[in-house]
């Protein structure tokens, strides 16, 4: 387990030495694009900066187009703290232009990033070899270890007076997300196999040796072919629940849970509360 976390915290880069101050001693304004980024940044910074979350409770970060009212906050940010969601794909440039003086943090700096369906599961079949990139890194705890690190560094870079807060603060929460783990790795069984809708929990999946099995993919709500071959899968491997999002419609994960006498039952990776969060979803596991 240490030696785990060690070869991670390894993997990190040594502190930038280009400051940025702040002016007239005021609290810097950050954007991050999700909530659980928030929650990350807060842990770190304290009360020293005031956090703005890109994208609302009950929004999609793949679809989700920012407000005028956002974009005249972002012009007077210190710093945009990006994670690489898709709505990023079509807005960071425009962001960057609205304030040419405000950093721009990738807090996914050095993540190896999954495909969106790799290990699926079951038979859908791409007829390709490569998909696009899985954006849920903040639902593996030894990744947010490292994006703790790239949030760090961007702190100390936008406000270094406070650079000692800062480091105590990340030492603690890589304690908080090192107990997280322990406790993961605990709770869940190694070949543990989950049907989702949208395929969101594949680097938690990664993590502690599950299977996912999305409904959903690449973006597109299955087929009457694909649901009878999800349902058969379902059947054969005894799974009789469903892991739902608030963010997406339920419609096709009720259908399929009527098929197999099973249920949905919500599982949130945008919930405010990160920490909290992973552990009740760990619990949902025991529970089915």
């Amino acid at each position: 387990m240490f030696a785990r976390l060690s070869g991670i915290l390894a993997a990190a880069w040594m502190m930038t030495l280009f400051f940025i101050p702040c002016a007239n001693g005021e609290k810097p304004d950050i954007f991050v694009s999700i909530v659980p980024q928030q929650y990350f940044v807060e842990k770190i910074a304290g009360e020293h900066v005031r956090v703005h979350v890109m994208v609302p409770p009950g929004s999609s970060p793949h679809t989700y187009e920012p407000k005028p009212g956002q974009m005249r906050t972002i012009a007077k940010a210190a710093a945009y703290f990006s994670i690489g969601v898709t709505f990023e794909d079509a807005w960071l440039d425009k962001i960057r232009s609205a304030s040419p003086d405000m950093k721009m943090i990738h807090t996914d700096r050095g993540v190896k990033k999954r495909e969106i369906n790799e290990g699926h599961g079951h038979g859908h079949g791409h007829g390709h070899d490569h998909g696009p990139s899985d954006p849920h890194i903040w639902l593996s705890p030894p990744l947010v270890m490292l994006q703790a690190r790239n949030i760090l560094e961007g702190l100390v870079m936008i406000d270094p007076e406070n650079r000692k807060e800062y480091q105590d603060n990340y030492q603690a929460f890589i304690r908080e997300i090192a107990e997280l783990d322990i406790f993961l790795q605990n709770r869940l069984t190694p070949g543990t196999r989950f049907m989702v809708y949208h395929p969101s929990w594949g680097y938690f999946a990664d993590a502690y040796g599950l299977v996912q099995i999305p409904i959903e993919l690449e973006g597109k709500a299955p087929k009457a072919r694909q649901m009878q071959e999800v349902i058969r899968h379902a059947r054969e491997k005894n799974i009789d629940s469903i892991l739902v999002q608030p963010q997406f419609s339920t419609r096709d994960a009720e259908t399929i849970a009527r098929e197999i006498d099973g249920k949905t039952v919500i599982a949130d990776p945008l919930a405010a509360n990160w920490s909290y969060n992973l552990k009740a979803v760990a619990e949902l596991f025991d529970a089915r």
